[in-house]
């Protein structure tokens, strides 16, 4: 991810085509400790004021959850590299792990970019 392109000592902060709950997660997979999210906000404040923008921000962070339940991650810090596949890579492979009832659960699928 582009975190390490700082050697940690900087948080990485993500701005620009930040569309949807998906660009949010593949961000934070990759390492970003903020992600800004400008236009949406805009053209929900145009279209419909401070009720739009509250609208906006509930519907990106459903996005978000749906997209991160998707890939097998119940937290933000539990999302990483490996939810992310990248053009030209193969899918990763994640963890599968035994459930409560004695199945198996697949930890998901990556979010492609």
């Amino acid at each position: 991810g582009f975190g390490g392109g700082v050697g940690g000592r900087l948080p990485v902060l993500f701005d620009g085509g930040v569309r949807r709950g998906t660009d949010v997660l593949k961000a934070l997979a990759l390492g970003a400790a903020f992600v800004f999210v400008g236009r949406p906000v805009v053209y929900a404040l145009a279209a419909g004021g401070e009720a739009g923008v509250d609208k906006m921000l509930a519907m990106l962070e459903t996005e978000l959850t749906t997209s991160m339940a998707l890939v097998g991650a119940a937290s933000v810090a539990e999302l990483g590299r490996h939810h992310v596949q990248l053009p030209g890579e193969a899918p990763p492979r994640l963890p599968v792990h035994a459930s409560a009832s004695g199945g198996y659960v697949g930890g998901g699928l990556a979010a492609k970019l």
